[in-house]
């Protein structure tokens, strides 16, 4: 099925986000792969993922591209449309994250996805599309993909199957987020199809670390990983000036581990289209594969550029949070409001997040 484009539109942040239905047992989601190709390299970890999903009594359907290697951009976003423009196809899943999710941009189709409200769901690359598609006025969702997260489900904290539970079956008024009590970063060689579903060796979590800021702020849920974003500035999928106000933008680095300098920039970029004086409050994830020191560094290049180099001193900036490249990570809903207490260092959904 092929869709044909529509230009992107600008949205006000004042307009009301549209919620998507949640999902129910015997529903059917849908499998993309919007940027890497992950699920043909490594499909014994694709297809635990996919298990995974059943177990939460869902059908799953695959989008022609999913296992596709090299996929063009078009027939990537095609399969976006699809999922979006089929009545079956209750929520749509990314399998993996990736670096081109970029190109698929012009080829969303505004006027099916904006009409055909679903759960999306990812992270990572995926920030692209979930940026994007909020800007068409949706909720959408940041959260594990099929191949990290879902796929090492059974290795992770009981508490993560209940968290997903909550966040994409269970409509509420209000969810305050709750720590996890241990955390992993990575998965052993997926080159070897006896390491599915397993995870590297646990960790403490120290809990939230308060960068400055005191006392709660409530604004509307945006952001993702930290270097995407940097990428889609000045696209489409960036809002304009005025639709930063009010929101908790929320970071995390990926796998990558930019530098400190790397980090600096960045935000120093945010800084200077205004980000940074609009925003009510800033969460962080925890970085991947960081020693003590070097998260130490990472959290300082943040507080030095938005309390040193913009004077935002007033901003609560809570990092370490269980989101982005860690698992078993939150679901955060783009585009509901969300109140972070820096004093306390916890967070919490003020309004429903699904219809």
């Amino acid at each position: 099925m092929t869709l044909s484009p529509v230009a992107m539109p600008e949205t006000s942040s004042a307009r009301p986000p549209v919620r998507p239905p949640r999902l129910c047992p015997g529903e059917t989601v849908a499998a993309i792969s919007p940027s890497w190709g992950g699920p043909a390299v490594f499909p014994h970890v694709f297809e635990r993922g996919l298990e995974m999903l059943r177990s939460f009594e869902l059908d799953v359907r695959e989008m022609p591209s999913t296992r596709s290697r090299d996929a063009d951009p078009r027939e990537r976003a095609n399969d976006v449309n699809a999922a979006f423009a089929d009545p079956a196809i209750r929520a749509v899943v990314v399998s993996i994250g990736g670096d081109d999710s970029i190109r698929l941009v012009p080829h969303l189709d505004r006027a099916v996805i904006s009409a055909n409200p679903k759960i999306l769901l990812g992270y990572s690359d995926a920030t692209t599309l979930l940026c994007a598609i909020r800007r068409f006025g949706l909720v959408t969702f940041h959260g594990p993909t099929v191949m990290a997260g879902l796929s090492q489900l059974n290795a992770l904290d009981p508490a993560f199957r209940r968290h997903i539970r909550s966040m994409l079956f269970e409509p509420a008024d209000e969810l305050r987020y709750e720590r996890y009590e241990a955390y992993v970063e990575g998965y052993p060689d997926w080159r070897d199809p006896s390491n599915v579903g397993l995870v590297n060796p646990s960790k403490g979590d120290d809990g939230p670390h308060v960068l400055q800021g005191s006392g709660p702020v409530t604004g509307e849920l945006f952001g993702g990983c930290l270097e995407v974003l940097d990428w889609i500035r000045g696209t489409s999928a960036w809002p304009d000036g005025d639709e930063w106000a009010g929101r908790l933008l929320i970071i995390e680095p990926s796998e990558e581990k930019p530098t400190p300098t790397q980090v600096r920039r960045i935000l120093r970029s945010f800084g200077a289209l205004g980000v940074l004086d609009r925003i009510v409050g800033l969460l962080v994830g925890r970085p991947r594969d960081h020693d003590p020191d070097e998260v130490t560094a990472f959290e300082r290049a943040i507080a030095d550029v938005v309390a040193g180099e913009f004077a935002r001193t007033d901003l609560p900036i809570v990092a370490n949070l269980p989101f982005g490249h860690t698992d078993p990570q939150w679901i955060l809903p783009l585009g509901v409001r969300a109140e972070v207490d820096a004093t306390a260092g916890t967070l919490r959904l003020v309004e429903p997040w699904l219809a």
